[in-house]
């Protein structure tokens, strides 16, 4: 069985997590991209994958953040994407050399990080390199020795977080659609565009939810997908579907540059959404928070049903 471990619509329902009208304080979102495993997009689509993606934002005046996989990119096609990434102003980040999981195995910390400083020289080769390190399947440690580990390796090598606060399982979509594909070459992927949008707005509203209830207030959203086959048939779709929600899309930047993104939630295991963490520090939502916050054992189900 698939699950976000080996790939390396339970709603909230507490009154006091009503959605207030948006008219006065709409909601924000900014959009990432994870892994940049460019080889799993099935031809043709893998030809115009960059066009599109980059296309897409382009038109859009977005600016995106691309956190990457060395071991997907060192190569000379890879390496050309994630340029064109940098050159048109997305923020590039680093997302480990391997995609190793922190705590997956018995490998430990030291090797988790030497992962890191590995991708170091991929990565910072790259316009528009920053300092921001995401998790892979944003585990940040099973123990505190391995959160408190990973938190004073990131500040003494000058990296900030690259939180998501709205996690997703487009990653999940994306492998089933990629392998349809394979063994159906005629296989209608447009049948995958309304359930993806659905699981996409339905996780934007459950995340902003919570935010509300738990900070107070409106946060600006860090969004992930992934490069994958899914949001090169759909991005655009994704981006009107937040226009026609009242959401406004806004730049990477923008969004990391308020300070709940520089919180650190004292939970064990850490990670996950960053407002899923913020409310698991409280306790306010506990009986309603599912562990892992995302995952391929909560979509498989309906997906099979739809015959996808």
């Amino acid at each position: 069985m698939w699950n976000r471990r080996r790939f390396l619509t339970t709603a909230l329902s507490s009154s006091a997590l009503a959605l207030p009208a948006f008219a006065a304080d709409p909601p924000r979102v900014a959009l990432s991209f994870d892994d940049f495993h460019w080889r799993a997009i099935p031809e043709p689509y893998r030809a115009r994958a960059n066009a599109s993606l980059l296309g897409v934002l382009g038109r859009r005046k977005i600016q995106a953040a691309a956190f990457v996989v060395g071991q997907y990119v060192e190569e000379p096609e890879g390496h050309r994407i994630v340029r064109q990434w940098g050159d048109a102003g997305h923020l590039i980040g680093n997302h480990t050399y391997s995609h190793h999981v922190l705590g997956a195995d018995d490998s430990g910390l030291g090797a988790f990080q030497a992962d890191i400083l590995k991708n170091e020289p991929i990565v910072e080769s790259f316009p528009g390199y920053d300092k921001f390190f995401r998790f892979p399947a944003l585990k940040e440690g099973k123990t505190q020795s391995l959160r408190d580990g990973m938190r004073h390796f990131l500040k003494l090598h000058g990296y900030r977080n690259g939180y998501v606060t709205i996690d997703t399982s487009d990653w999940y979509y994306s492998q089933r659609l990629a392998e349809r594909l394979v063994n159906e070459p005629a296989f209608d992927v447009n049948r995958y565009r309304a359930p993806y949008l659905a699981h996409i707005a339905d996780r934007a509203a459950y995340y902003e939810r919570m935010g509300r209830a738990v900070l107070g207030r409106s946060i600006p959203h860090t969004l992930l997908l992934h490069y994958n086959l899914l949001n090169v048939l759909f991005l655009e779709d994704v981006i009107a579907q937040f226009d026609k929600l009242g959401w406004r899309v806004i730049d990477f930047n923008t969004a990391v540059a308020d300070p709940i993104y520089k919180r650190e939630p004292n939970i064990v295991p850490a990670g996950e959404s960053l407002v899923w963490a913020l409310a698991k520090e409280t306790g306010q939502l506990e009986s309603q928070l599912r562990y892992p916050g995302e995952d391929s054992d909560y979509e498989q189900a309906a997906l099979d049903k739809l015959g996808l």
